[in-house]
């Protein structure tokens, strides 16, 4: 130990018998006023303050200026004192609080360091801190700031005397209260997850930090979810033409309606007057069938056909899907309507499924046609209107209307038999949530010269109208109208 001096702040000793003690206590008592409860203006000041308080510490940085600043190293502790300025020596372990950047800086090995920088050693407690910024400044507002690009979080490990969990705890006051996560983009809200309001956990987003919309909230006494703007996600994809149909990747499941290719309708019957004859029959609607399969019970695509609709009295052709070869749903295609005779012109049986699908009507040559089935298959496409036909009296009669698609569901009207060429089924008013057409009209019979066209069923599935009888020729029968898949990916 010093004779001179203390040990540590090396604050000097009175001498035996010194004369003009006083000095030696002020100088003392001057350098325990800079070492005690240390708090310096700031340690980033370059320019050597022009009228300084008395008292007032300094850090010199590194190219600090002025008269008594610039002869002395970056990281002397400087004070001023009665106009003029006096270095004080800094011992190590030397806490120091920055009081314009709010820091609280140690002296170690000779240099000011953040506490706990660098050092290796952890400390103890930091107790009933008011404040605390990470580089960055903590306000009144945000007592806790931190700017940063990475933060982590890990669990004392149980050889490190911990349990191995973490759990982060955050509470407040009442259920009216807030307590949530708030992400912000750009310094605006985007979503927010908390308790919010109350004590149900929710989620909210926004598109501009003003408008708020609920995505989902879970509530706490059953566990149950309520999503705001629904969950499950579908996405459908109509199929017009053959070909292959991978599933999304987040698909989970897998819904499919086929309906087959409508058949078409029948010729009607020629042949002189005085003689019965008879039109075509309708041609018969095509099946409609469903299914649905999880994606992990196939791999790849599914192999699509679109089954087309018949033509001059020709069924109409299945619609299927495949995995791997294997066929897993096929929609029949419906049957053509049976080309008009002297004695008979029936119409096409309706393609198979769960419930066969609605089929052509038949032809008369005592009244007007058989119109086409609508109700044995209301979900499915409309059957085509038969042909009109002639009595042995000359006597022409109109063909018969082609019957509705969808009946009880989004219908779409079959075409009108008429005693002139027949008029065309219709496509579903709403394709989005119908897939089935109206069916064909028949064409009109005639007392003389040709008879009259059938018309086409309507997209989807639809039967084609038989053809009305004639003198010279019969008429052409309606084209049935070519089948569609639907697929829906469901995640």
């Amino acid at each position: 130990m010093s004779d001179n001096a203390s040990a540590r702040l090396g604050l000097p000793y009175l001498a035996a018998g010194q004369l003009q003690k006083h000095v030696t206590l002020n100088e003392a008592l001057t350098r325990l006023d800079a070492l005690t409860q240390t708090a310096v203006v700031s340690c980033s000041t370059t320019t050597q303050p022009a009228g300084p308080e008395d008292g007032a510490l300094y850090i010199l940085p590194t190219g600090a200026s002025g008269t008594d600043w610039s002869g002395h190293p970056a990281g002397a502790l400087m004070r001023s004192e009665m106009g003029g300025w006096l270095p004080i020596d800094a011992p190590d372990g030397l806490l120091v609080v920055v009081l314009d950047s709010h820091q609280v800086l140690v002296r170690r090995a000779g240099e000011w360091a953040p506490l706990a920088a660098e050092t290796g050693e952890p400390i103890e407690a930091l107790q009933n801190l008011t404040r605390l910024g990470v580089n960055t400044e903590a306000d009144a507002t945000n007592v806790v700031a931190a700017r940063l690009n990475k933060a982590l979080w890990t669990a004392l490990e149980t050889e490190s005397g911990g349990d191995g969990d973490l759990r982060f705890t955050f509470n407040k006051q009442g259920a009216s209260d807030v307590l949530s996560l708030l992400f912000q983009s750009g310094w605006g809200g985007r979503a927010e997850l908390g308790l919010i309001g109350h004590d149900d956990l929710r989620l909210k987003v926004s598109a501009d930090g003003g408008t708020w919309r609920d995505a989902f909230t879970v509530d706490r006494t059953t566990g149950r979810l309520w999503f705001a703007q629904g969950a499950t996600r579908r996405e459908t994809t109509v199929l017009t033409a053959s070909g292959d149909w991978t599933p999304p990747a987040w698909a989970r499941w897998v819904e499919a309606i086929c309906v087959g290719g409508g058949g078409a309708g029948g010729n009607g019957e020629a042949g002189a007057p005085g003689t019965v004859r008879f039109g075509g029959g309708g041609g018969g609607a095509g099946g409609v069938v469903s299914g649905q399969w999880p994606v992990n019970g196939f791999s790849g695509a599914l192999t699509v056909a679109v089954g087309a609709g018949g033509v001059s009295g020709g069924a109409g052709a299945n619609s299927m899907v495949s995995a791997g070869g294997s066929p897993l749903l096929t929609g029949e295609g419906g049957q053509g309507g049976a080309a008009g005779t002297a004695s008979s012109g029936v119409g096409g049986a309706g393609g198979g499924g769960l419930i066969r699908s609605n089929a052509g009507g038949d032809s008369s040559a005592s009244a007007i046609a058989g119109a086409g089935q609508a109700q044995t298959r209301p979900d499915g496409p409309g059957g085509g209107g038969a042909g009109g036909g002639v009595s042995a009296a000359n006597l022409a009669f109109s063909g018969g209307a082609g019957g509705d698609g969808a009946l009880l569901h989004v219908r779409a009207a079959g075409g009108l038999g008429r005693t002139t060429s027949g008029l065309g089924g219709q496509p579903s008013p709403l394709s989005a949530l119908s897939c089935v057409g109206g069916g064909g009209g028949g064409g009109g019979g005639a007392a003389s010269g040709a008879g009259y066209s059938g018309a086409a069923g309507g997209l989807y599935g639809a039967g084609g109208g038989g053809g009305g009888a004639g003198v010279t020729a019969g008429g052409v029968g309606g084209a049935g109208a070519a089948g569609v898949v639907w697929l829906t990916a469901i995640g």
